[in-house]
């Protein structure tokens, strides 16, 4: 790799810019796979002169590819110490090698037509670099829903609320205009009419989405007999994956309908490029957090419901099963949920308390009353010990535990308790 290969990171991913050889061997040398960034369309935002034909220059002789930032991918912003940028959030460099291998590193490129010169062309490709992630992240919601062989259409045909028939109708216009973006190479003015009014009808949808959740939730925390949390457990597990998959749905279009925007504002005004990019990131994240609040409170509903079922497991062993059965499958839900979207958290599922343990621990209070409990102790050990033996081997086959990172906050309320 003789050549110079020119790095940027907004988080998300890793552009890497240079002569296609160089930057073939550098992702070679890396082991990484990658997309290609399309750098034609940064000629929007050349301006006439020089320095325009010089930057012009820059990019029809250079390859862009995209790389999705992973533990293992990150690891290359670290290694080639890429700097941020307080004003774009971006992390630049440029590295030096030969035959594939990086050997140096360089902070700023150089030349009038260099990506981490021009201030347009490196803004332009924040921007692309931005859509990259978010198909990406759209193609990971169309992976979710087909492993879970969730048909969002069919279960907004199901419900009688105009505002989620409406999702049809608004995802058909954002697919539309997504396929057209693809074949032009850019999105008109008449593209873009059509779809500008369509984040209402997501957004609605999604907090109805976000309130049947929440009702959920309430319902459970109402409830302390454990007939009556069974009820809301198994309401819960055939209810939740649904409107999970209408949130998913909701956060795909919403990040199709940001590709969109971001095409229109670089057609339009690309010297706003970047701070609408900025922008459109944090109100995903405000998106983000608001579903985890949501998806949160459940589990945390379920896990007191699975927790006192548990306790319960003495007196009612075949209904607490069933409570704690369902609440590790609403809780296995919401991760794998989580997951696809990015949304870092995690939780420990329950196992169903066998009934012989509860027994046992009944029998030893009843030995530590003293004396007067012996016979009272050895009454409850030969009534039970036929019962145990029956409800074993069923309860036995209870989801096993899984153990997975708590959120960051989390971790510091626990520590603080």
């Amino acid at each position: 790799m003789d050549g110079e290969i020119q790095l940027i990171s907004d988080g998300d991913g890793l552009a890497v810019i240079g002569e296609p050889t160089a930057v073939e061997r550098f992702l070679v040398a890396e082991g990484l796979p990658s997309k290609d960034l399309g750098l034609p369309r940064l000629g929007a935002v050349l301006s006439t002169g020089a320095a325009a034909a010089q930057a012009g220059a820059e990019i029809a002789a250079n390859s862009g590819r995209w790389v999705k930032l992973t533990k293992e991918s990150a690891q290359l912003v670290k290694k080639h110490g890429l700097r941020e940028s307080k004003t774009t959030g971006l992390s630049t460099g440029v590295v030096k090698g030969g035959k594939g291998q990086v050997r140096t590193f360089v902070e700023f490129a150089k030349g009038p037509g260099s990506f981490l010169t021009n201030p347009a062309l490196l803004a332009s490709a924040g921007g692309i670099m931005a859509q990259l992630a978010m198909q990406q992240a759209m193609d990971d919601i169309t992976d979710y829903l087909a492993t879970i062989d969730q048909k969002v259409d069919d279960v907004l045909r199901a419900q009688k609320d105009a505002v989620l028939a409406d999702m049809i109708g608004v995802g058909l216009v954002i697919e539309e205009a997504m396929t057209i973006r693809e074949q032009v190479g850019r999105v008109s003015e008449v593209t873009w009419s059509k779809v500008q009014a369509t984040s209402m009808t997501i957004a609605r949808t999604q907090a109805y989405a976000l309130h049947q959740l929440d009702a959920l939730a309430e319902k459970s925390e109402r409830k302390t007999k454990v007939g009556d949390l069974a009820k809301t457990a198994q309401e819960a597990e055939s209810k939740v994956q649904e409107w999970l998959a209408v949130l998913a749905r909701c956060h795909q279009l919403q990040d199709a309908l940001a590709v969109l925007e971001l095409d229109r504002v670089l057609d339009a005004a690309p010297e706003e490029l970047d701070r609408h990019r900025l922008g459109l990131r944090a109100a995903r994240q405000n998106r983000l957090e608001l579903i985890s609040r949501s998806t949160e409170r459940l589990l945390t509903r379920m896990d007191a419901a699975a927790g006192t079922a548990n306790a319960k497991v003495l007196l009612h062993p075949s209904t607490s099963r069933d409570v704690v059965h369902s609440s590790n499958h609403v809780a296995i839900a919401i991760v794998d949920f989580h997951g696809r979207l990015g949304i870092e958290g995690g939780r420990q599922s329950w196992e169903a308390r066998r009934w012989v343990d509860a027994a046992a621990e009944a029998r030893d209070k009843v030995l530590g009353t003293g004396a007067e409990g012996v016979d009272t102790a050895r009454r409850l050990g030969n009534e039970t010990l036929g019962r145990a033996r029956s409800m074993t081997g069923k309860l036995s086959n209870g989801i096993a535990e899984r153990t997975l990172r708590r959120r960051g906050n989390d971790e510091e309320r626990d520590d603080e308790g």
